[in-house]
């Protein structure tokens, strides 16, 4: 049974605005999850956020504009959209009619209040000279602050975050990598299993500072992993799902929609969770992002298994695997990315695979991909992985035959090893030119007509609130060559942008530093046991909270207790299994309005 307890997130460094490293900002109420845009096209692109309501239960009308200027003085698009607890209080919308390769202003409303203003940039056509990703995965908001993302927002010079996988984690607190030099928990504290855990898990990733900055500034492609749903997950099961946790296919289903939900992605169709998809800049680069994960890997197997080499066993199901061929073959474009979760290059170990999770447990199906590009002569593809919270540059290989390279990003927080011993795995491995494996941080990758390069740039820490960084490695490919060389110059592609970054409040926000307690969510809701409410925690003492009946009643007044130190989140857990089934108010006494919520017990 779930502990009654108060979580609390204890966070360090006080910032502007009194914003720390995970913390609502008032000055974007009720807008507390930010802004964020996403699959950018020549002609559109999806913008998103989530409205905080008064009343759990109620439709809410969030109006939205599009601009071409920060001030708003050309809108482009505007419009409505209606919202309830059947989206989680999310909202997308996918704008049309823009324009190629060009910047974009776009801000919410309810109710007079403003959220931030979101950047964002649309695809090119034609010749395009260079494009640049900034390639991030596996972000773990308990093993650290989240100052990969602080650095890159800073660079200010990407077109695009390429996000490949480990969003958020589904473990319970604690579970998995915890770091002791710091205080920050996800929530719920258990691990997450059924819709509304896995919507407050993303609701507390979405309070990170770092993380809400960099999806303000940039637009995001992204797809899933694992841990968005459960470690090792393949289509029918995954290692962390038992029995005793219910269907499985009813949990990746929960996390299928939380994702879609809570992340500025476009649906093929209504209803689709199809995560295959391309992306075209101009006549340079085809991106191409696959789903190795749940659309239709077969269950993974050891390396002494006789399976392993099954001709029929597939990490893609046959509609992707087609799909990725069509997208190959291809001749529009210069240079085929693939954004891919797992690691496609062969590593062994004394000759036997080590990371059967990925490509070198599937190697009948890697084969048939090499032989595709070998046989139709497709020079120029490149592969960006993440997954394994380390860097790796390999060079792609048919047996002897070049096909292609690979990039591995490291992770922002998640562990790699202890120690580096990467030399030995080289020594062994011949194809691979670069080895980390313990430091967290990012790849630029920079495509041009003449070369693609990647640049690993780490940051110092992740146990401070600390964005400084360095590119310590750097490998690139040269059109038609498909290999790697060394450089010790990084790429500059573009160079920084004009446009300058948003700013983190409302343009109408009136900052009020004594603004007492607020209620940003609640989960879930209805409840049948445990009801959890997070609040902005400007607290400092016991407070009287009310309960009234749905005529409007009183059932008592009382106090509940909380620890706040220097916590800017509180999530209260009251048990309403008591309760009779029915709606009920709870009431903040020392709060505003916006400090009450409606729930239903049933």
């Amino acid at each position: 049974m779930k502990r009654l307890i108060c979580i609390s997130f204890m966070l360090f460094s006080l910032k502007a605005f009194s914003q720390t490293s995970v913390s609502p900002l008032e000055c974007i109420a009720p807008f507390y999850h930010g802004v964020a845009s996403g699959d950018p096209q020549t002609d559109r692109v999806i913008i998103w956020t989530r409205v905080t309501p008064q009343d759990f239960n109620e439709t809410l009308t969030v109006n939205y504009k599009v601009a071409t200027d920060n001030s708003f003085s050309n809108i482009v698009f505007q419009g409505s959209l209606q919202t309830d607890a059947s989206k989680d209080y999310t909202i997308k919308v996918d704008v049309t009619g823009l324009s190629p390769n060009t910047f974009y202003f776009y801000e919410f409303e309810h109710d007079g209040s403003f959220s931030a203003v979101g950047r964002t940039k649309t695809l090119p056509v034609g010749d395009v000279e260079n494009v640049r990703f900034a390639v991030v995965s596996c972000a773990n908001l308990e093993a650290g602050y989240f100052n990969v993302y602080s650095a890159v927002n800073e660079r200010n010079d990407v077109d695009a975050v390429l996000m490949l996988g480990d969003y958020i984690y589904e473990y319970a607190s604690g579970g998995f990598s915890e770091n002791s030099n710091i205080d920050r928990v996800w929530e719920p504290e258990e691990e997450i299993i059924d819709l509304a855990e896995y919507r407050l898990r993303y609701s507390s990733y979405h309070m990170d500072n770092a993380l809400r900055k960099l999806h303000q500034n940039y637009p995001w492609i992204c797809v899933w992993d694992d841990h968005e749903s459960a470690n090792n997950s393949f289509a029918n099961g995954a290692q962390n799902h038992s029995s005793d946790e219910g269907d499985w296919l009813t949990r990746k289903e929960n996390a299928k929609q939380a994702f879609f939900e809570w992340l500025p992605i476009r649906p093929k169709a209504p209803e689709n969770t199809q995560i295959f998809r391309s992306f075209k800049w101009g006549n340079l680069a085809n991106l191409i992002m696959l789903d190795t994960r749940l659309e239709g890997r077969d269950e993974q197997v050891q390396a002494n298994d006789p399976l392993i080499n099954d001709s029929t066993r597939t990490i893609l199901g046959n509609e992707q695997y087609n799909w990725l061929k069509d997208e190959l073959s291809v001749e529009e474009q210069q240079w085929k990315i693939l954004g891919n979760q797992v690691m496609m290059g062969e590593i062994t170990a004394f000759g036997t695979p080590i990371n059967t999770d990925g490509w070198d447990g599937y190697p009948a199906e890697r084969k048939r991909i090499y032989n595709h590009l070998s046989q139709n002569s497709i020079d120029d593809f490149v592969v960006v992985t993440g997954d394994i919270h380390t860097s790796w540059a390999i060079n792609l290989k048919n047996e002897n035959t070049p096909v292609g390279v690979e990039f591995v990003a490291p992770s922002v927080t998640s562990p790699g090893l202890p120690i580096d011993v990467g030399g030995i795995l080289v020594l062994q491995n011949p194809h691979l030119k670069y080895v980390e494996l313990t430091k967290k941080g990012f790849v630029i990758l920079d495509v041009s007509a003449a070369k693609v390069q990647g640049d690993w740039y780490y940051v110092t820490t992740i146990d401070q609130q600390n964005s400084a960084n360095a590119c310590q490695k750097s490998y690139y490919s040269t059109a038609g060559n498909n290999s790697l060389f060394s450089t010790n110059t990084p790429s500059t592609g573009h160079g920084p942008f004009t446009i300058p970054l948003a700013e983190p409040c409302s343009r109408f926000a009136n900052i009020n530093e004594n603004e007492v307690s607020s209620i940003i969510g609640v989960y879930p809701n209805p409840s049948n046991q445990l009801l959890y409410i997070q609040t902005n925690g400007k607290l400092n003492s016991d407070r009287n909270w009310k309960l009234l009946s749905s005529q409007g009643s009183e059932i008592w007044i009382k106090p509940v207790s909380m620890t706040t130190d220097q916590n800017n989140i509180v999530v209260h857990v009251f048990d309403v299994s008591m309760f009779a089934d029915g709606q009920y108010e709870l009431i903040d006494l020392a709060g505003k309005s916006k400090s009450r919520i409606t729930f239903i017990k049933k």
